[in-house]
């Protein structure tokens, strides 16, 4: 379950709720996004707090974007997530699809390729491994819970960063804007042969959606108001048209019968994306998805 971070007048109050509750299962991961001219919490001080509200559940990042950051510094924001997680953190990384987010912290936009996250990514490892990454007298610390770092999951839905991905990337945590299962399964078939040409273990197959739970044209209603404010760089009426086909919208047992033929096609992990702070929402899915613990 993804914490409501992109939605508008969040409070310490509200994202802790949501955490406890999370915690308390029946899911597996709780996840949260990263934006930068936005809103939304500072993912990195986020990691934090929800280090200290979790003691069960596996924090996710979906994605962070290396590149928005100095390499060094995140691997040190991260490793500390992890230490004071016990070792339950998960990063996926992605290239970020938003020019802003660079330009808003001076970011160099020639890094905004697969490359620049890839070259991220062997600086990160490099500080986990305990390696002097600068002319300091010490590495760079602490060193993670887990050892050689958390786990990472490229988060995309292109085929050649998935291909790329595959020499760093312990799995997937891509997203479907349509529901198509079947493309969804073409691109885990592409990460298994990948991750099989690397001579690593099968990937994590992970995927996420927008979801609202309600009688269909209110919770459609909802997941359109949603998708107006987080896709604001995007203009009104291509989001207007997209709308009506995007994410889901429906009862429990609807929900239910999509994450079994999520299951049917291999997905390990489904990131469910809200589209309200609405604490009602949360505490139904979980009653929904128990036979998915």
């Amino acid at each position: 379950m993804t914490l409501p971070v992109m939605e508008p007048q969040l409070d310490a109050a509200t994202l802790r709720a949501w955490a406890h509750v999370i915690d308390g299962g029946p899911f597996s991961s709780l996840c949260w996004g990263e934006r930068i001219a936005f809103d939304n919490p500072d993912s990195l001080t986020l990691l934090g707090a929800l280090a200290a509200w979790t003691d069960r559940v596996r924090l996710v990042t979906t994605v962070i974007v290396p590149q928005l950051h100095d390499p060094v510094a995140l691997a040190k924001a991260l490793a500390t997530g992890d230490m004071l997680s016990g070792g339950r953190l998960t990063v996926g990384l992605g290239i970020g699809g938003r020019e802003e987010d660079y330009r808003a912290v001076g970011a160099d936009l020639s890094a905004q390729n697969r490359k620049g996250l890839a070259d991220a990514v062997a600086v990160m490892k490099r500080v986990w491994a305990g390696e002097k990454v600068t002319e300091s007298v010490l590495p760079v610390g602490p060193p993670p819970a887990q050892t050689g770092g958390p786990p990472l999951h490229i988060g995309t839905i292109g085929p050649k960063t998935v291909r790329d991905a595959a020499a760093w990337a312990d799995g997937v945590a891509g997203t479907t804007l349509d529901l198509d299962l079947g493309k969804q399964a073409e691109l885990f078939q592409i990460a298994r042969s990948a991750w099989a040409q690397e001579g690593k273990p099968k990937p994590h197959l992970a995927t996420s959606f927008w979801f609202a739970l309600g009688e269909p044209e209110v919770a459609r209603a909802q997941v359109h108001r949603h998708l107006l404010r987080y896709m604001n760089w995007i203009p009104a009426e291509y989001v207007d048209a997209m709308a009506p086909t995007t994410g889901w919208a429906g009862t429990e047992d609807d929900l239910v019968e999509l994450l079994g033929k999520f299951e049917d096609i291999g997905t390990d992990e489904i990131h469910l994306i809200p589209t309200s702070a609405n604490i009602d929402q949360l505490r139904r899915v979980a009653e929904a998805v128990q036979n998915f613990a």
